[in-house]
């Protein structure tokens, strides 16, 4: 039938990967231990061990927590490492920085552990748009991981991709 569409694009090879279906659930939160300095800046170490030890860490349950402060002081490295310690049986992940630093730290461990054995040989579309905050370092994570088995890789849509790589 001469008048039939056909999908050039599902028959194709193509295999397409949206990192936004390897976004993992859970609350992202930044914990800044401003409030628990001495006038914001000066850490004393007898009153930041009773606030650890008062405070209560199951709020984070399930949560991503991104440590910081957002004062100019200067945080002895024992203190986020106290912090972390506390969070450890209820935080998925802990990291001292932003949300994008804690995102990009989420997505390195997944890029990671994806097995890829599946794409070896195969020409790969990676989906470029999202609604979920997928950092861009993901993407060059994945890139990187895919280059050496790879076909091809592009980004984008099936219809409108941007060619990166191939193998030659």
């Amino acid at each position: 039938m001469a008048n039939d569409i056909i999908n050039r694009v599902a028959n194709s090879k193509l295999i397409t990967i949206d990192l936004e279906d390897y976004y993992p659930s859970g609350k992202r939160v930044i914990f800044d231990i401003k409030d628990w300095l001495f006038e914001g800046f000066v850490l004393r170490e007898k009153d930041f061990r009773t606030k650890v030890l008062e405070f209560d860490w199951s709020q984070f349950q399930d949560c991503y927590v991104a440590l910081t402060c957002s004062s100019d002081a200067i945080i002895p490295g024992w203190a986020y490492m106290l912090l972390s310690i506390n969070l450890q049986p209820f935080s998925k992940k802990t990291i001292i920085g932003n949300l994008d630093t804690l995102e990009t730290s989420i997505y390195q461990d997944l890029i990671n552990n994806l097995d890829v054995a599946e794409f070896k040989g195969k020409p790969i579309i990676i989906k470029g748009c999202s609604k979920k905050p997928v950092p861009q370092n993901a993407f060059i994570m994945l890139t990187t991981k895919l280059k050496p088995i790879a076909k091809s890789i592009m980004y984008g849509e099936a219809c409108s991709s941007v060619p990166l790589y191939k193998n030659k």
